[in-house]
């Protein structure tokens, strides 16, 4: 079930305002996982931010491959934290990963 159209618009404005470089097709799959039933509670600034890490953290990093190699979550992300913010940075994002950033 998607989200009512309000809180799309919401989830719209809030990812263009985070992430106005970023490519169309990561802006959707970004939209659409902040627009999930999971995330519902959430403000959308919140949820947008929340799905953009998930989304760069598994789509343009070596998460997988550290997870795959035997390092817990919290290491893995450790280790991602630059290539995450590289990409954001690429992607002109108003704001970046920190190391005590409670995420996810």
């Amino acid at each position: 079930m998607s989200a009512p159209t309000g809180r799309r618009r919401a989830i719209a404005k809030a990812l263009t305002a985070l992430l106005p470089l970023a490519p169309y097709s990561d802006m959707e799959k970004i939209r659409t996982d902040a627009g999930a039933v999971h995330m519902k509670t959430l403000p959308p600034t919140i949820a947008v931010w929340l799905a953009t890490i998930a989304h760069v953290r598994h789509a343009h990093t070596d998460y997988e491959k550290l997870l795959a190699e035997g390092y817990d979550r919290d290491s893995a992300r450790f280790f991602v934290i630059e290539q995450t913010n590289a990409v954001l940075t690429r992607w002109r994002a108003t704001r970046l990963l920190e190391e005590d950033d409670e995420d996810e």
